[in-house]
């Protein structure tokens, strides 16, 4: 079941299903520091797109730039996916909350939404990023990716939508806690 909510600037929903068949502009990867490519929804988007040359982007990104940080992202044609852009950030590794993982988790969202404004993606799918092996609680998460969906959505006209794709009810029925308790119910 999906939910989404009507923002003073877009549309945010909350959508059950794999990210790699979204019908959007721009998929975000949870991906690693290198762009190597992984488990999880990494290694999903990567066999998805054609992993040889989603890694051959990939690699040219570090060549260019070096290893991305925890907050920071980086864009690579879609190849074989339905999405045009994969968005690649590299979420941080949890560490009890105290050791900047917020702000770092926080800039994932906001670099990511600034990268599809500039490269024209009007919809946008998420993934939960750092809620896998990177131990990010789901509920602190949540909160912390909602807020700045809504704020990245207000400082980002021409995106439209952004919408976090999870895979599992149990993630989906958190996150419609969160964003409920956030915005109230939904609107659609």
């Amino acid at each position: 079941m999906d939910a989404c909510w009507t923002l003073p600037a877009a549309r945010l929903c909350l959508r059950q299903g794999d990210i790699t068949t979204a019908p959007v502009d721009a998929i975000v990867n949870a991906a690693n520091a290198g762009l190597r490519g992984g488990g999880g929804v990494d290694g999903a988007i990567h066999t998805a797109a054609g992993w040889e040359p989603l890694q051959q982007a990939c690699q040219e990104i570090i060549r260019q730039r070096g290893p991305l940080h925890a907050g920071e992202a980086a864009i690579t044609p879609g190849f074989a996916l339905p999405a045009r852009w994969i968005i690649h950030t590299v979420g941080p590794i949890w560490r009890g909350g105290k050791q900047g993982e917020a702000a770092a988790l926080r800039a994932c969202y906001l670099e990511s939404l600034r990268l599809a404004r500039t490269h024209g993606a009007r919809r946008v799918a998420f993934p939960a990023v750092s809620c896998g092996v990177y131990g990010y609680p789901v509920d602190e998460a949540a909160a912390v990716a909602l807020a700045a969906l809504t704020e990245g959505l207000q400082e980002a006209p021409g995106v439209d939508e952004a919408a976090m794709w999870l895979y599992a009810d149990a993630a989906l029925q958190t996150w419609t806690r969160v964003a409920t308790r956030l915005f109230g119910a939904p609107s659609a």
